[in-house]
């Protein structure tokens, strides 16, 4: 595993639960201001074997990337924890973005 991946996992692993990062953010607080394709890549193919709570990273405007099946379980996992998701898939990044 590349250092940079290895800083992108323990960025996602820091967002609690209740609470959302963004791609960008999460690529930011890594060392990677232009590496949210990075960390969608590191979320892709990595969540699993690393535990990695991949439904709290969502769009920089609050949107949910995920369509379908992805997306239904994505809202119910953040719903489980208590972030209110609207009917659209928004979450409201004032009251549950990680502050960096």
């Amino acid at each position: 595993m590349t250092e940079t991946t290895q800083r992108i996992i323990e960025q996602i692993l820091a967002v609690p639960k209740g609470k959302v990062s963004t791609y960008r953010d999460i690529a930011a607080r890594a060392g990677l201001p232009n590496g949210a394709r990075q960390t969608v890549m590191v979320l892709h193919s990595m969540s699993e074997k690393y535990s990695l709570p991949w439904y709290r990273i969502i769009r920089s405007n609050g949107t949910i990337a995920l369509e379908g099946e992805g997306r239904e379980l994505q809202i119910s996992l953040l719903r489980t924890e208590g972030v209110k998701v609207s009917r659209q898939g928004r979450i409201d990044l004032n009251k549950y973005l990680v502050k960096n």
